[in-house]
């Protein structure tokens, strides 16, 4: 069954050996570009998956084309046991599944109804990961153009931007809707 909302968790515990006797939800980690294609193949084999999709106009041969995108890419969310991993790598376009210290992680039945919840209500839309330390360029307001690095996250993005032409940095709080990656 692929359930495709728009939604996503962000807690994810590490399974126990004795979590074996039933099935938990997992991120697996999917080759490039391949998430709808191994979401049938999940489809096929009865195993429950969700992907989460979004829509976005997309160019092509100049035409403008609405078109569904995985919302995380590179990760399709199957419903499993522990014992089910080897048959799920052998799938085709399946890299892993995600987890530490070689222990699959797994996320609980509520964070995949949260997300998926969350997602039928809310438009949500990829965005660049942030981490502190990262060079971003303001792209609206009086700090158009200027950019900084980023100093800490809790809301909003707190950053350090220079002034290289008097030599001088402020630190200025900002939304995260309001900067972009530098290239």
């Amino acid at each position: 069954m692929n359930l495709s909302d728009n939604t996503f968790a962000n807690k994810l515990s590490v399974v126990s050996p004795s979590s074996n006797m039933f099935s938990c939800w997992y991120a697996i980690y999917i080759a490039p570009r391949h998430e709808k294609a191994v979401a049938k193949r999940l489809d096929a084999q009865y195993i429950e998956n969700y992907l989460p999709l979004y829509s976005t106009d997309r160019v092509w041969h100049g035409r403008k084309v609405r078109v569904e995108l995985p919302l995380f890419p590179g990760y399709v969310f199957a419903k499993m046991r522990v014992s089910d991993k080897r048959s799920i790598l052998a799938i085709t376009g399946v890299i892993r599944v995600v987890g530490f210290n070689n222990h699959a992680a797994a996320l609980s039945d509520a964070e995949i109804d949260k997300l998926k919840a969350s997602l039928a209500i809310y438009k949500a839309e990829p965005y660049p990961f942030l981490k502190i330390g990262h060079c971003v360029r303001v792209k609206s307001g009086p700090f158009t153009g200027l950019e900084g690095r980023i100093l800490r996250r809790k809301g909003g993005m707190r950053l350090v931007l220079s002034l290289e032409f008097i030599q001088s940095a402020i630190v200025v709080e900002l939304d995260a809707g309001e900067i972009q990656i530098a290239s």
